[in-house]
């Protein structure tokens, strides 16, 4: 798509970055971690009530004008429509994450990214939380050396695929197993296959969007998240955890992901910075 006036020099303004000389990889790995960097994860729109729209101008209005962060939908929607404008080839995928019990979760409940760079295809999300740093290699069968760790893609068998081709990406941790992190179907989507999940994750009282704050965001070596009441840091190596105060709950959310909170009884609202 074509960003309206401003725009592009916005995005890239959050992000601390000058529009690269070329569509190549290095160009791709720069903005990925810079976007993961800069962008939060986050889930107040949902929990504010602010209804959540497919709609790439009005993604790329959130981050770069209004300077805040957003869900899958949202930041990698934002993201496409940035690497489109920079002529990269991309195109949405659909992905389902990983349950801690290994149970699947609904189709189209996470939108990834495809980038195509002289044929060959990458994996590109900026849209999971703590995750892969910079672009995988969208090939199943090797390990892959990122600044989070080690991931690989495994082919999906057939009858377990579903609609399509689909790779299980696997995060190695660091007691050395090899951990399901999501299951992507590799044959491109469109936007609008993504709305009645996107509705979904906004409304159902199931939803893990509606019921807490679910954040994350990556910091020098590592990442950070706010899980409900949980605030968990994380690196290659180590893992510390700890339960917030409503005190430090709303600090932390102000702190590190921009966000002004308050309580009205049993529901958040925005409060003024």
């Amino acid at each position: 798509m074509t960003l309206p006036s401003g725009a592009l020099e916005a995005y890239l303004g959050r992000l601390g970055l000058e529009r690269p000389p070329g569509a190549d990889i290095d160009a791709l790995r720069t903005l990925h971690a810079a976007h993961l960097r800069a962008i939060p994860f986050e889930n107040s729109s949902v929990l504010f009530g602010e209804p959540i729209e497919l709609d790439p101008a009005g993604f790329v209005r959130k981050l770069s004008v209004d300077r805040r962060g957003g869900f899958c939908y949202e930041l990698n929607g934002a993201f496409a429509a940035l690497l489109g404008a920079l002529d990269f080839d991309v195109a949405y995928l659909s992905a389902r994450g990983y349950e801690g019990d290994g149970a699947l979760g609904r189709p189209y409940e996470h939108l990834a990214l495809r980038v195509a760079l002289d044929g060959e295809p990458w994996l590109v999300d900026v849209g999971f939380g703590y995750s892969f740093a910079e672009p995988l290699r969208l090939e199943a069968g090797f390990e892959q050396v990122d600044p989070m760790g080690a991931f690989r893609l495994l082919p999906v068998p057939r009858d377990d695929a579903g609609a399509g081709p689909a790779l299980d990406l696997e995060w190695r941790h660091r007691d050395g197993r090899w951990v399901p992190h999501y299951r992507v179907d590799v044959t491109p989507s469109a936007l609008a296959d993504f709305s009645a999940e996107c509705r979904y994750l906004q409304t159902a009282p199931e939803s893990p969007f509606v019921s807490g704050w679910m954040c994350s965001r990556l910091v020098e070596g590592g990442g950070i998240t706010i899980f409900g009441r949980q605030f968990i840091s994380s690196t290659a190596t180590e893992r510390e955890e700890r339960e917030l105060s409503d005190a430090d709950l709303l600090a932390v959310l102000a702190e590190f992901f921009d966000i002004q909170a308050r309580r009205e009884g049993d529901r958040w609202v925005r409060a003024s910075g």
